[in-house]
């Protein structure tokens, strides 16, 4: 699995309605109004490289009222989340 994490800025007039159209992007895992330089940002989870460019380039780059984007591609995962779980006992 591909993981990226797609940070957006975006034009005023779309930030009420952008979070919602990102989310419904097939390939966009969660997408999150953030403060900051960027106004959102989208984590991307495909299972081939090929369906990075398509999620990336050719849906979210292309939505309306969206300025500018950077990506980043994750090499590896890391989790406090997902070791707990997977030493929980049951305590």
């Amino acid at each position: 699995m591909i993981t990226a994490i797609v940070l957006i800025e975006a034009d005023r007039d779309v930030m009420t309605t952008l979070g919602g159209e990102l989310a419904d992007i097939a390939g966009v895992a969660e997408a999150y109004s953030v403060t900051g330089e960027w106004d959102f940002v989208a984590l991307v989870r495909v299972p081939r490289h090929e369906l990075l460019a398509e999620v990336v380039s050719g849906q979210i780059a292309s939505l309306s009222g969206i300025a500018r984007t950077q990506t980043l591609v994750a090499f590896e995962a890391f989790s406090k989340h997902d070791l707990e779980a997977l030493f929980d006992l049951g305590n």
